[in-house]
């Protein structure tokens, strides 16, 4: 691979869960030693003024695919409330889980594949059936009343459409910008937290009127207008280049550099158990008396706080240091689990929950938006392409089995104790951050500066 593949298509520092979606030739956040280099000169005379009107519509339509598709999945709570007491209530909590962990997952692991196709043959391909997938797949869900039905058209359905939009909004983004590229990233990325904020409160107010199988096809039209328009805007800018079968998308030789295997340790950590009170938390405020309507609302008040933490502590950030930022953004969301939500099963308090809501939000937003800049700095730029590709397969399997075990642990409680749920996430937080800070001090020994 030459410099100028690896410094032309890849896309900004301040990414969520959303930049490792792309092809491991596709990734290469800013780094200060390639940063100013000539290829990199070269680029920037090429561009029109900073993406120009074309590359800030690209903007908007990689917005509107990810609040879609990640905005979509940030309301998995709604449905795991849902299914559990009316049309899945004969199965156990980690049964239904697995439809939302397979969902997740699918945002991550076949993201290598779809960047490759993005990067040979144009997001069109990808983009468009991915696009129909996601709402066809609603479309299949709101007529399924059995669990296979379910798995199949929500879980991993949507799931594979969700994650070739979000690759495609990722990938051509990335391109239409260099010195702006946080910024335009930024922008498209919280069209993830304004879905979470927009489809809890207008499912649950839909349902009432139409029930669930109305509310679920409105949802599907919601989608269908947002996605149609982001076909239309998304565009790369780049010229397609050849598939390339010499590029490995998994090394497992990489562990055997200290900092990155500390760090995807304590990522896969802190992702095992991040989307715990996106799933349970409606669920248990129902169970201890609050109201449907407050309950989902939690939903969208943490998606709210989180757009304030995916700009604020990132931006912090280049000032500290991304590691010192993503392990104090870890260990204050274990904080936020024990000392604020744990309470909760013992002494009930809508204070005390919209408290945690607000807390939980701000700092676990962070956590997602910086995990790309440090698997970049956790290494050097030879090995780039496959960190990401290993990284994001091992982010996809905390996904996958996070929300399953949560559920077990739930179910061995009676379905009704969420102590031994709260426990787990939270040690689990603040046991990924142990490793995270360990990796830190590793590279800060490295470096010679704490500034990492």
């Amino acid at each position: 691979m030459t410099n100028t593949t690896t410094t032309t298509t890849l896309p900004p520092t301040m990414p969520l869960e959303k930049h490792t979606t792309m092809a491991p030739e596709s990734i290469l956040p800013k780094i200060p030693d390639v940063e100013e280099n000539s290829e990199l000169s070269k680029e920037r005379s090429e561009l029109p003024a900073e993406g120009g009107v074309q590359g800030w519509l690209c903007v908007l339509g990689a917005f509107l695919a990810i609040f879609c598709t990640f905005g979509f999945l940030n309301a998995i709570g709604v449905f795991q409330t849902y299914y559990a007491t009316t049309t899945l209530s004969a199965y156990t909590p980690s049964d239904i889980a697995w439809i939302f962990a397979v969902q997740l997952a699918l945002m991550w692991a076949p993201g290598p594949i779809f960047g490759r196709l993005i990067d040979t043959y144009g997001p069109a391909p990808v983009l468009y059936p991915c696009s129909l997938l996601c709402v066809f797949s609603l479309a299949m869900t709101s007529l399924a009343d059995e669990y296979y039905q379910i798995f199949l058209a929500q879980g991993l359905g949507f799931g594979i459409g969700a994650g070739g939009c979000f690759s495609a909004a990722m990938v051509c983004t990335g391109q239409w910008f260099v010195r702006r590229r946080a910024l335009a990233t930024g922008v498209a990325v919280t069209g993830s937290s304004l879905g979470g904020v927009i489809f809890p409160i207008f499912f649950h107010r839909v349902m009432q009127s139409v029930g669930f199988d109305g509310a679920v096809r409105y949802t599907a039209l919601l989608i269908a207008l947002p996605l149609a328009a982001s076909c239309f805007l998304i565009r790369a800018r780049l010229p397609r280049k050849d598939w390339d079968w010499s590029v490995m998308w998994f090394d497992v030789t990489l562990f055997k550099e200290s900092q990155f295997a500390l760090f995807t340790v304590g990522a896969h950590f802190g992702m095992w158990v991040i989307f715990a009170p996106l799933i349970f938390l409606p669920g248990m405020a129902e169970q201890q008396g609050f109201s449907t309507e407050l309950a989902l609302y939690l939903l969208s008040i943490i998606n709210a706080t989180s757009i304030v933490g995916r700009t604020v502590l990132p931006y912090l950030a280049d000032g500290w240091g991304v590691f010192n930022v993503i392990s104090m953004s870890a260990g204050m969301s274990g904080v936020c689990m024990l000392a604020l939500w744990l309470p909760f099963s013992y002494h009930p308090s809508h204070a005390g929950l919209i408290v945690f809501a607000l807390a939980y939000g701000f700092f676990s937003g962070a956590f997602v938006s910086l995990l790309m800049p440090c698997v970049a700095k956790a290494g050097g730029i030879e090995t780039l392409g496959r960190r990401f590709g290993t990284f994001q397969i091992v982010i996809s399997m905390s996904n996958l089995t996070g929300p399953p075990i949560l559920g077990a642990i739930l179910h061995r409680q009676s379905d009704r104790d969420f102590s031994g749920l709260q426990i787990f996430s939270g040690v689990s937080s603040i046991v990924g951050c142990g490793f995270l800070v360990a990796a830190t001090c590793s590279l800060a020994r490295k470096q010679g500066s704490w500034k990492v």
